[in-house]
């Protein structure tokens, strides 16, 4: 795609701002770093939770998400974020909106009486597409300070960012490709483990509602990226990152185990290799530590 200077409408969602400011921190360095501008949605709610609200109660979930998209629009802007549920929200409801005209109705029947109107002019990306297709790989590749080339990455997706596969439009949503392309380029490796493709645990209000089980098929996903050989995990996803961030923690306080296993967002980890530092990207700040060799 182009080199040209681009700006989306940043869309922080929840969990970003209030938990995880780093990554916002470190995605914003990092797209500006290649021209790339962000301007922060004023009055944006919550996505909402697609597993939440949209299996619900569809009628409240679609017209919460057309109205953050019609933010977006007034704009005059293509929005990015950096939270999967907040892809999955976002890009479902557009498409829903866009390809069902009843539905288009009945919400712009809703958002009317709050004076806003879904127009379809808008698209929703994730940052790290952006980084893997808008700026491309052999750009990222240039800027790489601190190669990575003794790192074993466990690379994790998350659920939403994959599926489902005709909206994402991001390939097979079972031999995905775009994270470790953006690992390779740092130099780093990323080995398969077997539960790669897992959930981490917190999806659908599991995190809440069961919390042992939340944690349980967590420590396993962890165990298994363990015992391939990795040194850390990276994904695109705020939502992960709280389960398996700070989940570590809770694990040990539930099972008597700390694994200290590190977790980064995906720029936080290219941020480490274009030079950026640890309070730059917000990893002094979170449950898990970073090791010397990701920070040499």
């Amino acid at each position: 795609m182009t080199e040209e200077s681009k700006t989306y409408a940043y869309f922080l969602g929840c969990i970003t701002p209030n938990r995880y400011p780093g990554i916002e921190a470190g995605t914003k360095k990092i797209l500006k770093e290649f021209g790339i501008e962000t301007k922060e949605m004023m009055g944006a709610s919550c996505c909402p939770a697609p597993g939440v609200f949209g299996s619900f109660d569809m009628h409240t979930w679609l017209p919460v998400a057309a109205r953050n998209l019609t933010i977006a629009e007034e704009m005059d802007l293509e929005i990015v974020v950096t939270c999967n549920g907040c892809y999955g929200s976002l890009q479902e409801a557009d498409h829903l909106l866009k390809e069902h005209p009843k539905l288009r109705e009945k919400t712009n029947e809703i958002l009317g009486k709050f004076g806003r109107e879904f127009k379809g002019t808008t698209e929703v990306h994730h940052s790290i597409v952006v980084l893997h297709d808008v700026i491309g790989l052999d750009r990222l590749k240039e800027q790489i300070k601190k190669p990575m080339n003794d790192v074993n990455v466990a690379v994790h997706y998350g659920c939403h960012f994959l599926k489902p596969r005709e909206v994402r439009g991001h390939g097979s949503s079972e031999t995905p490709y775009i994270l470790e392309d953006l690992m390779k380029v740092t130099g780093a490796k990323t080995p398969e483990y077997k539960d790669k493709l897992m959930c981490c645990g917190a999806g659908g209000g599991n995190r809440t509602a069961d919390s042992v089980q939340s944690l349980e098929w967590m420590r396993q996903k962890l165990v298994s990226a363990i015992e391939a050989g990795c040194d850390c995990m990276v994904h695109p996803c705020a939502f992960c990152h709280l389960q398996l961030d700070r989940g570590q923690a809770e694990m040990e306080q539930a099972f008597g185990v700390f694994f200290n296993f590190p977790i980064l967002f995906a720029t936080q980890f290219l941020g480490l290799a274009m030079g950026l530092s640890q309070k730059e990207l917000g990893l002094d700040n979170q449950t898990t530590t970073m090791p010397d060799k990701l920070l040499k």
